[in-house]
């Protein structure tokens, strides 16, 4: 019985992913694009994505603090969810640039907490199996696999409008399940603000360090990709074959989570995972064939599969039992929101002087000196004998 319930709790879980990463399969390497047909320049469409990680930045972090103080985890959970869904409702019935900034923030307010609420929920339920991590977390690159393909070919069809419907209607599917998400099964306690100091210790800093270089590499990868295979003449049915070629290596990462992290360190994967970023971005630099360029998204299952896993176990790790919630959230938002915010806006502003492919270049050096520097504090700064 407990274990029918635990798996119960592990589907629910699942399904979140699934539909949080089936609409994060329809942004990502769509709704940029859909801003540039709307006839938004480069610099609008950095703007608003800056906008998107400003609230990634912030949110995370002051939700994350009531969430761990009051203990109110799955009631904001499920008010994120829903609030969220509504927001993006109102991008159907604009296109005005302004408009769609002010949406852009309050819909941030609420759907940027949203993945490290989830994470937090998942380590726990996990317990001492954490490294089985990837096996709940791979229903998300499953359904961004799978929307990418569909929708890429729709696109082709119809027009990349669509993409505003179908976002809503995953979100709408998410928040209904929601409240059926496991709570916490932390004791209640008395918040200490001393339980976040510890977060800042000198080896936190500098993995959080780390991670801001890894995701400000990904600026170019996450906000002109598209673009970027649609200026080489790539259908849209191509750019989401690509996308979803990443998450078909990705899911083969996280279907393997136990065996990867059994076998090698945590800090040995994640030093490899910045290193193989470094080559991804530098053969996208100077390739425009189409067999390098699907080659560069099964290194996905490295770049963004084996780092997520090991900086989620890592990051919980160097984080105390009461502020779970806060750890997680301060690692998303220095490496998603504030790592991407600054690489969307240094790529929205670069790219009508420089162009895609320069940015690569650019990307590949950012991602070998966080590389470059996670290696050396971990050797001689800060050696951390893995738990």
């Amino acid at each position: 019985m407990n274990l029918a319930k635990e798996d119960k709790r592990k589907l629910i879980l699942g399904s979140q992913y699934f539909f949080y990463f089936g609409a994060m399969g329809l942004f990502l390497p769509y709704f940029n694009l859909y801003c540039f047909h709307l006839g938004f320049n480069g610099f609008q469409i950095g703007v608003l994505s800056t906008l998107r990680s400003v609230t990634m930045v912030l949110f995370p972090l002051l939700w994350g603090v009531l969430a761990d103080r009051f203990r109110i985890r799955k009631p904001l959970y499920i008010l994120f969810n829903i609030a969220s869904s509504l927001m993006w409702a109102c991008y159907l019935f604009t296109t005005n640039f302004w408009l769609m900034f002010l949406i852009t923030f309050l819909y941030g307010i609420f759907y940027a907490p949203i993945i490290s609420f989830l994470e937090t929920f998942t380590m726990e339920l996990l317990g001492i199996q954490k490294k089985r991590y990837g096996s709940i977390r791979v229903w998300g690159s499953i359904s961004f696999i799978g929307i990418v393909v569909l929708l890429g070919k729709l696109i082709d069809i119809y027009s990349i409008e669509i993409i505003l419907i179908f976002i809503l209607a995953m979100s709408l599917l998410q928040a209904a399940i929601s409240p059926q998400i496991p709570g916490s099964t932390l004791a209640r306690h008395d918040y200490r603000s001393s339980d976040i100091k510890t977060l800042f210790t000198g080896q936190t800093i500098v993995f959080l360090a780390c991670g801001f270089l890894m995701l400000l590499s990904h600026g170019t990868y996450y906000g002109f990709f598209s673009i970027h295979l649609e200026s080489l003449g790539y259908s849209n049915t191509f750019i989401g074959i690509t996308w979803a070629l990443a998450s078909i290596a990705e899911i083969f990462a996280m279907l393997k989570s136990d065996w990867i992290f059994k076998r090698f360190r945590i800090e040995k994967v994640i030093a490899g995972s910045f290193m193989i970023a470094a080559a991804r971005w530098f053969l996208l630099y100077f390739t425009t064939a189409p067999s390098a360029i699907l080659l560069t998204q099964l290194l996905h299952a490295i770049t963004y599969g084996t780092f997520h896993m090991a900086s989620i176990l890592y990051i919980d790790q160097l984080t105390p039992r009461q502020s779970k919630t806060f750890g997680q959230a301060a690692n998303n938002a220095i490496s998603y929101g504030l790592g991407l915010m600054i690489g969307f806006f240094i790529n929205g502003y670069l790219y009508e002087s420089l162009g895609s492919s320069y940015l690569f270049f650019l990307s590949s050096i950012i991602a070998l000196s966080g590389g470059i520097l996670f290696l050396v504090f971990r050797m001689y700064v800060y050696p951390y004998k893995q738990q």
